[in-house]
């Protein structure tokens, strides 16, 4: 399981951190973007036509208080979340762990199928699943590696075969045009499946990104700065996790409660939302057995393709939500400052900042998420 960078990849620091958690040298230092002076975040605006929002979001958009009552009102118990789980063998191979919460509407709600971020799993939408599901029929998945999923011996992750996985899912259980909604690494692995529909024309009808990540890993951010400083001691992570008898060591620490607890508070920008469940939801999979092969392939392996690459290829409407605190991917860093240009280029994207919000902002501030999440969704054309 890469439970190390809590939710998603992009942070040139995140993996030297969780080194220093690993080998035991007390607290890490908190990351460099962190300790950097950085502009404010620009001011981004959007065409985006903000339409009230339906019954199943808040009745006030500028009632902080009452939206997050709603959305915490909606919140699904973890237990509740397991107890629907079902299992779907993926190239009659691998047992993949998936969730599907059906609308009162019945069959004529659109399909949503949420894909979690480095680290997480079905559990981390717990926040959104409840009030989702009131007009859309929600699926959810942990990609191989992760969650409840199979975690095999010696395999080599990819963001490619994680995409095919998400194609061969909505061919195989959803069978119907559906929105993607991804964060972090998520969010990148919605952008390759999306991309590589051309044989499956309507699969797709539209992507969610939640501060998408740049790569599978750190290699992916070769133009910051920030990067090239640290890489060095990047090439040297590599090479001590791939002696197995460190690797354990480190996977062993970085897991610790306190250790994980850490982590979430510094890319969290609502601390109140890193409570026991969220330490839970990273920790438990994390014991299961092929979790540290998980965590070494994808920490050492390529990168993958880069959002860069791919973004200009999609004519599919693209919302784009980004928090504003995030130490891993932050909006002056060059994946922020990529996505924060898409809108001016391209009329199919659309992007909001989030005030205070950290790299998770479905389950950092989800009123904050479900406020542009609503009126983007009931603004796509008819699916065929």
């Amino acid at each position: 399981m890469a439970l190390t960078l809590g939710c998603g990849v992009g942070a040139a620091a995140s993996i030297p951190r969780l080194l220093l958690l690993g080998i035991g040298i007390g607290k890490a230092p908190p990351p460099p973007f962190n300790s950097l002076p950085r502009p404010a975040p620009p001011r981004l605006r959007s065409t985006t036509v903000v339409a009230s929002l339906s019954a199943t979001t808040c009745s006030d958009s500028n009632s902080n208080s009452n939206s997050n009552s709603l959305s915490l009102s909606h919140s699904m118990d973890l237990s509740d979340i397991k107890g629907k789980c079902k299992t779907w063998k993926w190239k009659e191979q691998f047992s993949i762990n998936f969730f599907f919460h059906p609308s009162p509407l019945g069959s004529s709600a659109p399909p949503l199928l949420l894909v979690h971020g480095f680290g997480a799993s079905i559990l981390h939408w717990r926040r959104n699943i409840g009030i989702l599901s009131q007009s859309y029929n929600v699926y959810a998945i942990d990609l191989l590696g992760f969650g409840a999923s199979d975690k095999p011996p010696n395999f080599a992750y990819t963001t490619d075969s994680w995409a095919q996985l998400v194609l061969d899912f909505l061919d195989d259980i959803v069978k119907r045009p559906t929105v993607l909604i991804g964060n972090s690494l998520g969010s990148l692995v919605c952008v390759i499946a999306a991309s590589g529909v051309e044989s499956r024309q309507g699969l797709i009808r539209g992507l969610v990104l939640l501060n998408c990540a740049g790569g599978m890993n750190n290699k992916a951010i070769v133009d910051d700065w920030r990067i090239k400083l640290l890489l060095p001691l990047l090439l040297l992570i590599d090479f001590l996790l791939k002696q197995r008898g460190i690797a354990s060591a480190i996977f062993e620490r970085v897991k610790q409660r306190e250790n994980l607890r850490s982590i979430l508070l510094s890319v969290y920008g609502n601390k109140n939302s890193v409570d026991e469940d969220l330490v839970e939801i990273i920790k438990g999979p994390a014991e299961d057995e092929g979790a540290l092969d998980s965590f070494v392939s994808i920490v050492t392996g390529p990168p993958g393709p880069n959002p860069v690459q791919l973004m200009p290829k999609l004519s599919l409407p693209i919302l784009v939500l980004w928090g504003d605190q995030d130490p891993f991917t932050p909006i002056d860093g060059p994946v922020g400052k990529y996505f924060s240009s898409l809108p001016s280029q391209f009329s199919n994207v659309k992007l909001f900042m989030l005030e205070g919000v950290g790299h998770c902002p479905h389950d950092d501030r989800p009123q904050l998420v479900h406020e542009k999440l609503f009126p983007w969704l009931s603004h796509l054309p008819a699916s065929s």
